[in-house]
């Protein structure tokens, strides 16, 4: 089980009430209940009275939380709700706290991560007027941790265990961790969604906003995720393990390493993702940083023990990581517009390696019909001279299970802001990929290498 259940007190009801500690409950004409919670103001914990009008409204019911409060949230919650509209016009501030977060967090066995605030249940409509959401305090985070994760970030935002889910006009502000991650969710909604996690003291071209992803799925199915805005420095979308038929259309990313689907296969499990399109795509470089375009991520399939400094060891817990296997297939990447991304697409397989070279090519997953189709705008390469510096994309795939059926269509990216599109301007690597696995139609001179 992934998290410790809180245990909550049940609330008598009254048709008209006032609860001690600032929530208020009406019932409409309807018969509907609502709970409007008002903060107590001066950082002091607004958690109990959240989970109260959480228990009291939390069936057939509205939660109102006003445009004009700061809801403190200074410990752990995991409310579950049935059939409930939260009007969610005002902020919740995560204090900055540390320590508690460190040691109170719900712990995720999925990278060692944990949780701050989870919310589970079926039927949940989430509405942020534009005005609502969560501030995860996350540039405390970042200044203390400088770039480098520690266990114990709580993520802001997470849904475990859900079924129609509609969340609109919201935002998550300095997450502390991954901002918004489904957990075993289906039939979900988001729109007008607004991440950014900025940290204010790093340097330059540092990235302290790593472990920052805008928007994860997992176990997750048929989800729809529309005009999405993420500032950051690592996934502007991972679609993680077990996710099915999910949408996404007009998004936006500054920094980061673009949009992703995995990691996949860190784990001894099927680590399966299928039917995923993902269109009408800005992709800006931000901070000096901007990895990738749209790119697949897999974990090698030798389980690898990861050591060093690197955020691996944290994330695998001590524990030797890889060698999931599944598939990944039929895969959309369209109308991406590129600002300056190191590549516009790729495929890693290699995920995990531990500086391990000799690993290249065992993974266990399997890579097919995936097409990355009308992308314009240019690259900046991470080399300037020599083989890579006209490279716009790289497959890498396995030995085990050789990518196939993959295409570029209408594939115009330069590789720099003042080149040009046009025979040997740009080229594609290949390796470890099936004979004729790769297609290149309409892309302006696209020159493959390695990749017959």
């Amino acid at each position: 089980m992934l998290f410790n259940y809180l245990s909550l007190a049940l609330i008598a009801l009254c048709p008209v009430s006032s609860l001690a500690g600032g929530v208020t409950t009406s019932t409409g004409s309807d018969g509907r209940l609502t709970c409007t919670v008002t903060a107590n103001g001066n950082q002091q914990d607004d958690v109990p009275n959240i989970l109260s009008a959480f228990t009291t409204c939390g069936n057939d019911s509205t939660v109102v939380f006003p445009e004009d409060q700061d809801f403190w949230i200074a410990t752990r919650l995991h409310p579950t709700l049935n059939n409930v509209v939260v009007e969610w016009r005002g902020q919740w501030t995560f204090s900055d706290d540390l320590d508690y977060w460190r040691n109170n967090s719900y712990p995720i066995a999925f990278q060692n991560h944990h949780a701050g605030f989870v919310i589970s249940g079926d039927v949940i409509t989430i509405n942020g007027y534009g005005t609502g959401g969560i501030n995860g305090n996350g540039d405390a985070w970042y200044t203390a941790e400088a770039g480098y994760t520690l266990p114990g970030r709580p993520m802001p935002f997470v849904f475990w265990n859900v079924s129609q889910v509609t969340v609109q006009s919201f935002f998550v502000k300095q997450p502390q961790l991954w901002s918004i991650n489904i957990m075993n969710g289906t039939d979900m909604t988001f729109d007008d969604i607004y991440v950014n996690a900025t940290a204010t003291k790093a340097p330059y071209g540092k990235n302290w906003v790593q472990n920052t992803d805008g928007f994860d799925t997992m176990d997750s199915r048929n989800i729809v995720l529309t005009n999405f805005i993420y500032q950051g420095g690592d996934d502007c979308i991972a679609i993680k393990p077990r996710s099915y038929n999910i949408y996404v259309r007009n998004g936006t990313c500054h920094g980061g390493n673009g949009m992703a689907i995995g990691s996949l296969g860190q784990y001894l499990e099927d680590s399966s993702v299928a039917d995923v399109t993902i269109t009408d795509v800005n992709i800006v470089r931000y901070n000096d940083d901007m990895e990738n375009g749209a790119y697949i991520k897999t974990w090698v399939g030798i389980p690898t023990l990861q050591t060093g400094s690197g955020n691996g060891v944290y994330e695998s817990g001590g524990v030797p990581r890889g060698g999931g296997w599944g598939s990944v297939r039929n895969i959309l990447f369209a109308n991406f517009n590129l600002m300056g991304p190191s590549l516009a697409g790729s495929i890693s397989q290699s995920s995990g390696n531990n500086g391990n070279s000799s690993l290249a090519g065992t993974s266990l997953m399997e890579v097919s019909n995936v097409a990355w189709v009308n992308f314009t705008g240019y690259t900046v390469p991470s080399s300037t001279t020599g083989a890579n510096a006209k490279r716009v994309a790289s497959l890498s795939c396995s030995n085990v299970h050789p990518c196939y059926n993959l295409e570029f269509e209408n594939f115009e990216v330069r590789p720099g802001e003042n080149a040009t599109v046009g025979q040997g301007g740009a080229t594609a690597t290949c390796s470890m990929v099936r004979s004729g696995g790769v297609s290149f139609v309409d892309s302006s001179g696209l020159l493959g290498t390695g990749c017959g």
